[in-house]
């Protein structure tokens, strides 16, 4: 399992990221596919995660409304669209594959100024 996240940054509180997760090393378009978070004091903490075939996708309460995930299986890829984000979503954020958090990849890192 090889998973590289992208797409972080610095961006004001109410704007807008979209990371993305590039997937090998195993069949993705089988595969539900996780976002967690992780920060000193919270710890890693779940986001939300996609069915392998993108139908459904369900999300932390924190951040429902605000974000959605989406995948391109015939690019192997996964995304986060972050939207209206706040200080508390300042995070470095990794994909994982299913609920397998140690398989993450080393992560995007998102700081949001108020």
């Amino acid at each position: 399992v090889h998973l590289v996240e992208s797409g972080g940054g610095s961006v004001q509180a109410g704007g807008s990221l979209r990371l993305s997760c590039a997937a090998s090393g195993f069949r993705f378009s089988n595969t539900y596919m996780t976002w967690i978070r992780q920060t000193p004091d919270r710890g890693l903490e779940y986001v939300g995660h996609i069915l392998s075939d993108g139908s459904n996708a369900y999300y932390a309460d924190s951040v429902k409304g605000r974000f959605t995930i989406s995948r391109d299986n015939a690019k192997n890829t996964l995304y986060l669209q972050m939207n209206n984000l706040k200080s508390e979503d300042a995070a470095v954020y990794y994909c994982a594959k299913e609920g397998e958090y140690g398989s993450r990849g080393q992560g995007t890192q998102v700081t949001v100024s108020s």
